[in-house]
């Protein structure tokens, strides 16, 4: 299989490489992206599609350098039309978060919601309020699992 000379670039790049997922007729479909860029762009923010996209090609499999087959697009996008096909995996995929970054965001919204606890309840004995660490040693006692997706003050 024959790697595109923009692959190696990308190579280059990965420490900030982020993907958007789509999948279509049974397959899936990704495109290297900048993730602020990505966020910019839905928002309206951004609206040069060069600023997002670290490369101008559609990929089976970003990590491998798996570029899909024209083949494949005509039959899931009705197209070959590389810009055509971005703009939809941009608009519809879903946006892939990293482990490390996923990491730090599970971190960070627990601090939020160990201290939305925190500044809340008050020890009834002592009329003191709880100290972090006691609130963040009875929440691993519960087995609390963290929703990502939801705010810190619901889950508090």
């Amino acid at each position: 299989m024959h790697i595109p000379s923009e692959l190696v670039i990308l190579n280059d790049r990965l420490t900030n490489v982020s993907i958007v997922r789509l999948r279509k007729g049974g397959k899936r479909f990704e495109a290297a992206c900048y993730r602020n860029k990505v966020l910019e762009w839905r928002s309206g923010v951004e609206s040069d599609i060069d600023e997002v996209l670290q490369i101008h090609s559609v990929f089976i499999n970003v990590g491998k350098g798996q570029v899909a087959s024209q083949e494949d697009l005509r039959k899931c996008f009705g197209s070959d039309d590389i810009e055509k096909i971005l703009l939809e995996i941009l608009k519809k995929g879903e946006l892939q978060v990293g482990e490390k970054e996923r990491s730090h965001q599970m971190e960070n919204l627990q601090k939020d919601i160990i201290l939305t606890i925190s500044s809340k309840c008050v020890d009834p004995r002592t009329k003191r309020p709880y100290t972090v660490g006691i609130i963040e040693k009875a929440i691993g006692e519960i087995g609390f699992s963290i929703n990502i997706g939801k705010s810190a003050k619901s889950q508090a």
